[in-house]
């Protein structure tokens, strides 16, 4: 049974390994994160762990029985109860409600262990996986989103209130 971990140095190479697998397959959703990104994933590593110790974000991975990953889900921005949550699954387990799955127990976490009582997500208006994660993990539109933040796509915000 997979299981979301809080992302720490240990997950590394599974985490490279999943990002290098899945980049076409994001890159026809999302914004391909360029090469520089795979150059320096170490850095940008230590840089996502550090911001994870300052409190301002909390990163997870979805790990397989094997120690492989199977997706990322990520607050970010995390500023007075609030944060913004991304996130992205390996190809092979799309469409299986893994996705939805991990974002509400991420929702769940977002509120017992780091204390938040709203996140928000965007999605563009082409996305209709994520639209879907998004709708079925409780998430409700609230307006268009910047097509800047989505690679040039138009899209739209999404919220959800938590309980804590």
């Amino acid at each position: 049974m997979p299981e979301l971990e809080q992302l720490h140095a240990g997950h590394a190479p599974a985490v490279l390994a999943f990002e290098l697998a899945n980049r076409a397959w994001f890159a026809a959703s999302i914004s391909d994160r360029g090469d520089e990104f795979f150059d320096r994933f170490t850095e940008r590593l230590g840089v996502l762990l550090a911001d994870q110790e300052a409190g301002v974000g909390a990163f997870y991975v979805l790990v397989a029985e094997d120690g492989s990953v199977l997706g990322r889900f990520n607050l970010y921005d995390i500023q007075d109860g609030t944060a913004e949550l991304g996130y992205r699954v390996a190809q092979h387990v799309a469409g299986r409600g893994v996705a939805t799955a991990s974002v509400r127990e991420l929702c769940r976490l977002a509120a017992a262990r780091h204390g938040l009582h709203t996140l928000r997500a965007a999605t563009s208006h082409d996305n209709a996986a994520s639209r879907r994660v998004l709708a079925k993990a409780g998430f409700v539109p609230i307006g268009p989103a910047d097509p800047a933040d989505l690679g040039g796509r138009p899209g739209t915000w999404y919220r959800r209130d938590l309980q804590l």
